[in-house]
């Protein structure tokens, strides 16, 4: 085995182009792989950043993939 144990190969991801400035609750879980019920777990402890905007739980895409070690260059 080569390299260091942490190193992880970069992933590529089929993201819309331009992205979008925020993500659904339901749109984000496909993006991460969880249920939509889990996705909302994770919203209402703060865990994934929300916004609500005019009653509607938005989730911003740059700081939500960021969670992930994704870097959104511009």
């Amino acid at each position: 085995m080569s390299g260091p144990l942490n190193q992880v190969a970069p992933v590529r991801l089929d993201l819309p182009d331009p992205l979008p400035l925020t993500l659904t609750v339901p749109a984000a879980a496909d993006l991460a792989g969880i249920g939509k019920n889990t996705m909302w777990d994770a919203v209402n402890t703060g865990e994934v950043p929300s916004i609500r905007l005019r009653g509607r739980v938005l989730i911003p895409t740059v700081r939500f993939l960021e969670l992930f070690g994704v870097e959104v260059s511009e």
